[in-house]
């Protein structure tokens, strides 16, 4: 578990990456969108482990390969932001975060199902009349008035 000073770290990191991939993704990545969604810092804060969003999605192998070409100059650019908050900069290593990907495979597949079985309750125990309505006319075996009866 992350402590405190990760933690602290670690959002300090995904802010001021974010900035430099917003100002530096027009010249150095293709006009890419790159956002940063987590920043995963080790115990002793010299690794980072960076995971970026690319937008447009196409080709995200070879901007990742661009952003870890430009690694060293990030760095130095970060080194900038933040030398007077941490005492080494940390090394940066990025990867793609396909959580977005994930979770619209999950709707597609959802929207799939729905479109397959639109007819079909998800509950089968579903009763669409009044549940309050008993077709039977038989009081419910768990009313007080009949409970009362047999005390007597």
């Amino acid at each position: 578990m992350p402590s405190t000073k990760q933690n602290k770290v670690a959002r300090l990191l995904q802010k001021e990456l974010g900035d430099i991939f917003q100002k530096k993704s027009r010249r150095l990545f293709q006009n890419k969108m790159i956002t940063v969604t987590v920043v995963r810092i080790s115990p002793d804060l010299l690794i980072a482990k960076v995971y970026l969003s690319i937008y447009p999605s196409k080709n995200n192998e070879d901007t990742l390969a661009l952003v870890r070409h430009h690694a060293g100059e990030i760095r130095y650019e970060l080194g900038n932001r933040i030398r007077h908050q941490v005492r080494k900069i940390p090394e940066l290593n990025f990867f793609i975060d396909d959580s977005l990907d994930y979770i619209e495979n999950i709707d597609r597949l959802l929207k799939e199902d729905q479109n397959e079985s639109p007819n079909q309750n998800p509950d089968p125990g579903y009763r669409a009349e009044n549940p309050d309505n008993n077709p039977d006319n038989k009081p419910d075996q768990n009313s007080d008035d009949n409970s009362n009866k047999n005390l007597t």
